[in-house]
């Protein structure tokens, strides 16, 4: 049964919201069972970013959360995937900017390598990508730094860790 969190931001004033996102994110396996993470490193309107985000991102209209899915792990990792199981909605808010995001966590595996096309926004700030322990991935969240930004990020994407290594353990 997938689960619903939400969470407010207590970042930055909450000005109300002007815009939705709706968002396709991955618990991505390899062979090896390691999942994998994308390091963030730069500046923006945020802050610095310096912290791992689950592989994913935006749904286009028309576009399922399985195909973004599918779409956003090529752009981001290379890997072609399938999308195995449903983990669980985040409905989170990012008042800098008025939106509040609509994430979709699924279970998905790498199939076949076949290049990255990374956007230019993540060109930039992409420093890397990690395939670590599933352990490992729940460490690095924990001892995230807490900046502002990746304080919103470890509060939507740990509980979806924790759940994921759960549902794992029971399989």
């Amino acid at each position: 049964m997938a689960i619903t969190l939400y969470f407010q931001d207590d970042q930055w004033p909450n000005t109300g919201v002007t815009h939705q996102r709706e968002i396709a994110r991955a618990i991505f396996f390899n062979d090896k069972n390691e999942i994998c993470l994308t390091k963030l490193l730069g500046d923006d309107k945020f802050g610095h970013r310096d912290y791992y985000e689950t592989p994913g991102g935006g749904i286009k209209p028309n576009e399922t959360p399985e195909a973004a899915l599918y779409r956003e792990l090529i752009e981001e990792t290379g890997f072609e995937s399938v999308v195995l199981d449903k983990i669980g909605d985040v409905v989170d808010y990012y008042n800098l900017i008025g939106r509040e995001n609509h994430n979709h966590f699924y279970f998905a595996k790498a199939t076949r390598y076949v290049g990255n096309h990374l956007e230019e926004a993540e060109v930039v700030m992409l420093e890397k990508i990690v395939w670590v322990s599933i352990d490992e991935a729940i460490r690095l969240y924990e001892k995230m730094c807490d900046s502002r930004l990746s304080t919103l990020v470890k509060r939507r994407e740990l509980p979806i860790l924790l759940e994921a290594k759960k549902l794992l353990q029971n399989r």
